[in-house]
């Protein structure tokens, strides 16, 4: 039996409700293995965090994983990555170990020249979308900051209040715990773990993980 690694990958909270939650993609993913025959051999997983980004750490350990003759099955491409150039990397990475990569929306298959081909053209589509979505909300922002209106999202430490953002007393302690302990030595991850267990909340998702902890060090700066 073929052996498979799976990845799955959500940005935000919102695409819970939008058909690719972390459990609808392991499902799709479990399914479509049953049916060809493949062993699921490991699942990664990396949520809140960006397809822009290439320094994941589920989808650097899966790729670690791969094996000559397996295959890292994904539900879209969307989920893999956003970025062109990333999306070629990670296509030459599993090339160079002897593996195949599945994108199950797409329906392509890299053991297969066809599949090499539209897997590569559907990168460029991919950063095309990101891009003119870029477009439009650097737009809508501009217009909203000339109008002198409040015009992104809520920033950990501060609450909108109608067209203004204003401090957050719970959010700007913990902002100011983190900055504590990191002066203290402490790495992100310990940083991360410390939160969690103290009960202290992020913004948009259950628990902090290493990258939104590292933002707010980075905006704090």
């Amino acid at each position: 039996m073929k052996k498979a690694i799976g990845y799955i990958r959500v940005s935000t909270k919102t695409q819970v409700t939008e058909g690719v939650s972390l459990q609808a993609q392991r499902e799709k993913i479990e399914a479509w293995c049953l049916i060809n025959d493949y062993e699921l051999t490991a699942l990664y997983a990396d949520e809140g965090i960006s397809g822009t980004k290439s320094d994941r750490d589920g989808i650097t350990s899966a790729l670690e994983d791969v094996t000559a003759g397996s295959a890292l099955v994904v539900a879209s491409l969307s989920r893999l990555t956003r970025s062109t150039k990333d999306m070629i990397i990670f296509a030459e990475t599993l090339a160079k170990r002897g593996a195949d990569l599945i994108s199950l929306t797409e329906k392509i298959d890299t053991t297969t020249a066809a599949g090499k081909m539209v897997f590569r053209m559907m990168g460029v589509l991919n950063e095309f979308e990101r891009d003119q979505v870029s477009e439009r909300t650097k737009a809508a922002l501009a217009y909203k900051k000339s109008n002198n209106q409040a015009y992104n999202h809520e920033p950990y430490g501060y609450v909108r209040k109608g067209d203004d953002f204003v401090e957050n007393k719970t959010e700007i302690t913990a902002i100011e715990l983190i900055k504590k302990q990191r002066a203290a030595g402490k790495s992100i991850r310990q940083i991360v773990a410390i939160l969690n267990k103290k009960g202290i909340a992020p913004k948009k998702s259950a628990q902090w993980n290493p990258s939104s902890v590292h933002y707010l060090l980075k905006r704090a700066a």
